[in-house]
């Protein structure tokens, strides 16, 4: 007889399966009518299903089912969440994007994000009792990060695309990609202060045993610290503030932060170089081209998924399932989610990627993102410890208490930062308007998750240390915790609201840069932001995300009285309408001051013609633009 297979693995799968079905059937609404996105519901949906509720799912069961596993589970699965998602982002940017916005990001990233740190810290040192200050700083280090799959979506989602300004969204996307990355000279300085304070008796204990590392003193310890090892190597080391700055310095800034960079830029580059040979040769498909993003964040499985836990985490920094860049940076001990974050950026360096992919109807990686936001959160939902966010007895964090630090969280993490610097990144950030919008939406998530459940292995688990480590190490997941789920609802539902107050008050779409997409199906839905044109065939998008990128000299050169000449991208390709607002005189469209971008041409007319002439030599004109186009 037919016996029931109700093992954890169909659990998993069924459940997933299930919710991606229902969502999809009304996705569009979710996304484009109520502004609600993935997060929100998979996490819903996660918190329902799991221990506290309908106890359906519960990761303590999978697998081995060994004691304690769930955070070593959870290291390992937002690592590749974050690393895949990190990678594309890096790809969807402008050609040479960091290089040319460098100030602004450099802001981001040294005086905006120490001041968020260091307001997130006063933050839960007003709330949060039985905390030090250095306890509150390394809880502070783990929220400070903007996350990067939720600003993602808040950058290129359907909202931004009607409302937000492209070099605003440009920003936020590239900063929320950096920052995380980021986040451990924060946590690393704390860490080291913590490690190294000069307390008396402290010489000699018994569960303290310091060696060299980097070739510096005797109190140095290794950033990653693992299981078995985590016993020998972490909690009290002494040496005072000079061996911890020393330590900080080396280890942290020239080992970690400064080899991911190189790492990343080095497999990005090359990669570049590959898959351009490739391409000349022909000897890529689409498929194998779409995947490189992915390839290039998590690429092969070096561990057996039922390898125990423990194992995994002494072995390399917790991942279940390491995939290529993120386990080789896992391996080596550096950052591996700013590694993957440079990949991706010098993967379109040149901006030939990401012109080849929309080129081929990139949706590959769109749905990567997807399948990854839809099981990430959900198993963030599942995992929530909502028996450790009322303990007055022991911790002394209470709901009320958490209520409040979310909101003080919400209002003094960044918005001050933002206002206070705003001003010296005009090119990106224009008024205090925008300030706000990039102040206000800085989301914790599972950016946050990583490093709070990294932050267990640098410190004596709990019972084992002293009162300041035990103390830390007691609260700090409860209050990530709190802050990623308080985070997700109030930004998730800032947006459909924020949109709500656009609407009453008549704020007008953003009507410029207008792109032609070519409508794959007459049961592709229009997008947000774009109008339907040329009998159903193509829709005209405005303001998207990924740059049209274009040349004067591919354009046909007319003369004509007026001073400005508008690009119109239509079905045979780029068409050049001067006089546009005179009524123009392209005989094929009449357009209108919205659906064309008007660029000054008095100054480039003498370089346009010597480059038409060296385009006229290359042969007939390029095919149709049918997707914006990186720069």
């Amino acid at each position: 007889m037919p016996s029931l297979d109700v093992s954890e693995l169909n659990i998993v799968l069924g459940v997933f399966g299930s919710f991606i079905i229902l969502y999809g059937i009304i996705s569009v609404k979710i996304k484009s009518a109520w502004f609600l996105g993935e997060a929100l519901p998979a996490v819903a949906i996660g918190v329902m299903l799991g221990p506290i509720a309908a106890k359906f799912i519960d990761s303590e069961r999978w697998g081995s089912a060994a004691e304690g596993q769930t955070s070593d589970i959870t290291l390992g699965v937002a690592r590749v969440m974050i690393g895949v998602q990190l990678v594309i982002a890096g790809y969807q940017l402008p050609a040479k994007y960091c290089w040319q916005k460098i100030v602004p990001l450099l802001i981001c990233l040294l005086p905006i994000m120490t001041i968020m740190w260091l307001f997130t810290t006063l933050c839960i040192l007003t709330t949060i009792p039985n905390l030090t200050l250095l306890a509150c700083l390394v809880i502070g280090s783990c929220v400070t990060c903007t996350d990067p799959i939720l600003s993602q979506a808040i950058a290129k989602g359907p909202f931004a695309d009607k409302f937000v300004a492209r070099d605003l969204r440009e920003i936020i996307s590239s900063e929320a990609g950096a920052n995380d990355g980021f986040g451990f000279p924060f946590l690393m300085l704390a860490t080291y202060l913590i490690r190294h304070a000069d307390i008396p008796g402290l010489h000699g204990s018994k569960n303290v045993e310091a060696g060299p590392a980097f070739g510096g003193s005797a109190g140095a310890v290794p950033l990653v610290a693992r299981a078995e090892e985590a016993h020998s190597t972490v909690g009290r080391l002494g040496g005072g503030v000079g061996v911890a700055m020393g330590n900080w310095f080396l280890e942290t800034w020239l080992y970690i932060v400064l080899m991911s960079i190189v790492i990343g830029a080095l497999v990005g580059f090359t990669a570049g170089k590959a898959l351009r040979f490739a391409l000349k040769k022909k000897w890529v498909d689409s498929e194998s081209y779409l995947l490189y993003p992915t390839a290039l964040g998590v690429s092969f499985i070096s561990f057996d998924l039922f390898v125990p836990c423990q194992t995994l985490v002494a072995a390399n920094r917790g991942g279940m399932a390491q995939l290529w860049l993120v386990g080789i940076c896992g391996m080596l001990g550096t950052d591996d989610l700013l590694a993957c974050f440079i990949a991706g950026n010098a993967l379109n360096w040149d901006g030939e990627y990401l012109r080849e992919t929309e080129a081929r109807h990139d949706e590959v990686n769109s749905v990567m993102d997807v399948i990854l936001n839809f099981g990430g959160f959900m198993y963030i939902g599942t995992i929530m410890p909502w028996s450790e966010f009322h303990q007055p007895d022991t911790t002394g964090i209470t709901i009320p208490r958490l209520i409040g630090l979310g909101f003080m969280i919400l209002l003094l993490r960044r918005i001050p930062a933002i206002l206070m610097t705003y001003k010296f990144m005009p090119s990106v950030c224009k008024n205090y308007k925008e300030a706000l919008f990039m102040g206000y939406f800085g989301p914790i998530g599972a950016g946050a998750v990583f490093y709070v459940e990294h932050t267990r292995h640098l410190f004596p688990e709990l019972g084992k240390g002293d009162s300041e480590e035990t103390n830390l190490v007691r609260a700090m997941i409860p209050v990530v915790y709190w802050l990623v789920l308080f985070s997700i609802v109030v930004h998730g539902l800032s947006i459909p609201g924020l949109n709500m107050i656009y609407s009453w008050y008549g704020v007008k779409p953003i009507q410029e840069d207008a792109v032609e997409i070519r409508r794959l199906s007459v049961r592709v839905p229009t997008p947000v932001n774009a109008a339907v044109e040329d009998k159903g065939e193509h829709f005209v998008a405005y303001n998207r995300f990924s740059r049209p990128v274009f040349h004067a000299a591919e354009l046909p050169i007319v003369e004509n009285r007026g001073q400005r000449r508008s690009y119109y991208f239509g079905n045979a390709g780029p068409q050049a309408v001067f006089g546009a607002q005179q009524g123009g005189t392209d005989n094929n469209f009449n357009p209108s001051s919205e659906s064309v971008n008007w660029v000054d041409v008095e100054k480039e007319r003498a370089q346009a013609q010597m480059r038409a002439a060296a385009v006229a030599a290359q042969g007939p004109p390029r095919p149709s633009i049918q997707f914006a186009r990186g720069v």
